[in-house]
């Protein structure tokens, strides 16, 4: 029975992660009017980093802060990680802009299990199934739906647009190398990992914008900008953050990553959800793209299910 309760314990926190993701796009889509991608990143990360730092401390002591020679790849994955998805993705969706910014986000981010494949066969020289390869093809059709609502026939006239598109799609992969990051700390518990990166890459986005600043490309928002969008701030540190990047790998530890990708699906799911109570104009195209991608991943989790038992 305890097994059980485990295991329901598991599926909820990916569960809850994977909608506070979901609620995650709309939010940006406010802030992003308002403030520019980094130094939102920057205002993100900077007290989570803080309060991850501070539970480690108080669930595992002292000894868990020491390094053990691993700062390098400690401070590569944070980096990539956190100043990579955070620069990329939300520069992205600023690009695109409106809600249908935000949807595209969300369902990039779903194909996050795809790109985890093609990154572990170049990484680790593993091979790539055929129903995988097939499966990966048909989720980008479906993004490539939603990004074009269905005209595919414009997609090279849209330059703009598709570059918001690539750099989303690049942040993507930064979280996905960094997620694959933690097999390289067996040791270290999910906490561990994640506030030890997430520390170092909040220094890494600190030195770039304090770059970016010095050299003019970036302005120093407001008290005025920075006060009229404290819910979403609020949202982007705590809910998402915190409690969304925590939930997902404490439940990925217990109910294994195999069965905690599926939950990815809710992303775009949620988005959309948010969308249609917001009155938002959603085409059908849009809906069949996210269908596409959502059964993708769904009968490609099948198939790994299969082949693994």
């Amino acid at each position: 029975m305890k097994h059980i309760d485990k295991l329901y314990i598991g599926v909820f926190l990916c569960l809850l992660s994977a909608i506070v993701w979901g609620g995650m796009f709309p939010v940006m889509e406010v802030a992003l009017k308002v403030i520019d991608p980094f130094y939102l990143t920057l205002f993100r990360y900077a007290p989570a980093s803080v309060i991850f730092l501070s539970m480690l401390y108080f669930i595992e002591g002292k000894s868990s802060f020491k390094l053990e020679d691993r700062w390098f790849s400690v401070w590569v994955y944070g980096s990539v990680g956190f100043a990579g998805f955070g620069f990329f993705v939300w520069w992205g969706q600023q690009i695109i802009g409106g809600f249908h910014g935000a949807v595209v986000a969300a369902a990039i981010m779903a194909t996050m299990p795809f790109m985890g494949a093609v990154l572990n066969k170049f990484l680790n020289k593993t091979k790539l199934a055929v129903f995988t390869g097939f499966a990966i093809l048909a989720g980008l059709f479906g993004v490539l739906l939603i990004i074009t609502k269905g005209n595919i026939v414009l997609l090279m006239s849209l330059k703009l647009s598709l570059g918001g598109d690539i750099l989303i799609m690049a942040g993507a992969f930064c979280w996905v190398f960094y997620t694959m990051g933690i097999t390289k700390f067996p040791k270290w518990s999910p906490l561990r990992y994640t506030a030890l990166t997430s520390t170092f890459g909040f220094f890494t986005i600190l030195i770039l914008i304090i770059i970016m600043t010095s050299v003019g490309l970036l302005r120093v928002p407001g008290v005025a900008a920075i006060s009229s969008i404290w819910w979403e701030i609020l949202y982007m540190i705590l809910i998402s953050g915190v409690l969304g990047v925590f939930a997902w790998n404490t439940g990925n530890r217990i109910i294994h990553p195999i069965n905690g990708v599926l939950f990815l699906n809710f992303v775009p799911v949620t988005t959309f959800i948010i969308g249609i109570l917001d009155d938002r104009s959603l085409s059908y195209i849009e809906y069949i793209g996210v269908f596409i991608v959502i059964s993708a991943l769904i009968f490609n989790n099948l198939y790994i299910r299969k082949k693994t038992i």
